[in-house]
């Protein structure tokens, strides 16, 4: 089983969310962990809200410091945040992929931020859709799905 560690600096929204989706829809090929530079005290209450109304199980998610996985082995290390905003850390052995997102917290107008969440959660899921299908023999099939459906909306 390989593992994903996904960073951001507050561990509380977008590195939560692709955590989440990748447990759901890779956990048969993925072990997925998520952690902070600086980690917030929750995960952002919005990132819980567009897993659920996205039907993606939240149990367990939680804000951790990236110290949490000194010494573990990961295969990949992806860092969600804003290139210029990045606290980099580096996880010895792991291929290391930038996916830029900008924070969906960002926005104070309740309507805006939640688009942004849902923006982000989008933009996740295609990526984490192709990243399960290039790591799985190559093929759709291992998603158990057709080339177009592997890239829809769940």
């Amino acid at each position: 089983m390989r593992r994903v560690l996904f960073l951001c600096n507050g561990n509380s929204a977008r590195s939560q969310m692709a955590e989440a989706f990748l447990r759901h829809v890779g956990g048969e090929y993925f072990e997925a962990f998520s952690a902070g530079a600086h980690p917030d005290f929750q995960v952002h209450p919005q990132a819980l809200e567009t897993l659920r109304r996205n039907h993606v199980p939240v149990d367990g998610l939680a804000a951790k410091s990236v110290s949490t996985f000194t010494g573990q082995a990961f295969e990949f290390v992806i860092s969600l945040c804003d290139r210029e905003k990045e606290q980099p850390s580096v996880m010895p052995g792991a291929d290391m992929i930038y996916w830029t997102f900008a924070d969906p917290a960002l926005p104070a107008e309740a309507k805006a931020q939640a688009r942004a969440f849902e923006d982000v959660f989008r933009g996740l899921e295609r990526r984490i859709r192709l990243l399960i299908v290039v790591n799985t023999r190559r093929s759709a099939s291992a998603l158990h799905t057709s080339p177009s459906q592997a890239f829809s909306p769940a």
